[in-house]
């Protein structure tokens, strides 16, 4: 990761948010945000839209875009937005250097 890059969006994670748009049949961006909440203090929520916020960073990779809004940055600096395909299920994921501590679903943190 290049230091002038606050998040990046792994191959698998572009791979994904390409095939979203193939099944919607018109272009979408993956919206990260973070929320106060969750079993840890903060929680990740994702939604895809078709449209970009003015304050959004927009990541890109592959074809593929994924925005965090400018609130959220700060306390994702350094992430990567990744995908998993595992036995357990399949979902986005953040791996998130500022998170201290995390619940076992990985959806809420805390720093």
């Amino acid at each position: 990761m290049t230091d002038n890059i606050p998040v990046t969006l792994s191959e698998p994670a572009a791979r994904r948010i390409r095939a979203l748009s193939e099944l919607e049949g018109a272009p979408v961006m993956l919206r990260v945000a973070v929320e106060g909440g969750g079993c840890s203090g903060f929680q990740y929520q994702f939604d895809l839209v078709q449209e970009a916020g003015e304050d959004d960073l927009r990541i890109e990779r592959d074809g593929a875009a994924a925005l965090v809004d400018v609130v959220s940055l700060a306390l994702l600096k350094g992430s990567e937005i990744d995908f998993v395909d595992e036995l357990a299920g399949a979902e986005f994921r953040i791996r998130n250097p500022n998170a201290k501590s995390s619940c076992g679903c990985g959806v809420s943190f805390s720093i």
